[in-house]
């Protein structure tokens, strides 16, 4: 199977594009909040290092069964990026399985840009041969959990370093 390739996803008020080397300049600004880093951990990334980090994202996967699809969420009216949302899509005993992930910048919390965006790409992956999404949440990080709700995802009852598994079967 060839890999997936991101495309940009529009939404009522979104388009997520996908990630280039260019946008780390002013998502280093949207991402500078070292809060954004709670349940993650780590720290804010310089632009510096964050053109690096995304010279190695855009490069894609060296496992060739591997997909890395990377998208930053542009807020049409405010013709601003907010965060980014990916998917690593990769084989399973059952078929493709998309793991996603999502941050939105401290500024724009709390409008539905998350849950919009992850509805977008879920959408977007329930058209691709995905068989299953999963989402890997802290548990006490009630955002995350509602986005992930948003979006048709359920908790499991397993744990990955420290967090709960969500997941969503797309009838592939």
């Amino acid at each position: 199977m060839s890999r997936l390739v991101a495309e940009a996803i529009r939404t009522g008020r979104l388009t997520l594009l996908p990630l280039q080397v260019e946008h780390a300049e002013e998502m280093a600004a949207v991402l500078s909040d070292p809060a954004l880093h709670t349940f993650i951990g780590g720290a804010p990334d310089t632009p510096h290092a964050l053109r690096s980090r995304y010279q190695r994202m855009t490069a894609g996967s060296p496992e060739p069964a591997v997909s890395w699809l990377n998208w930053v969420i542009r807020l049409r009216d405010e013709d601003c990026l907010t965060g980014t949302v990916q998917a690593t899509v990769g084989p399973s005993a059952h078929g493709l399985v998309a793991e996603v992930a999502w941050v939105v910048g401290t500024p724009w919390q709390g409008r539905g840009i998350a849950s919009e965006a992850v509805q977008g790409l879920v959408g977007w992956l329930g058209r691709q041969p995905v068989h299953t999404v999963i989402a890997h949440i802290h548990p006490e990080h009630g955002a995350s959990a509602a986005v992930a709700t948003a979006a048709g995802l359920t908790p499991t009852d397993v744990w990955h370093e420290g967090e709960i598994r969500w997941q969503r079967s797309m009838g592939c």
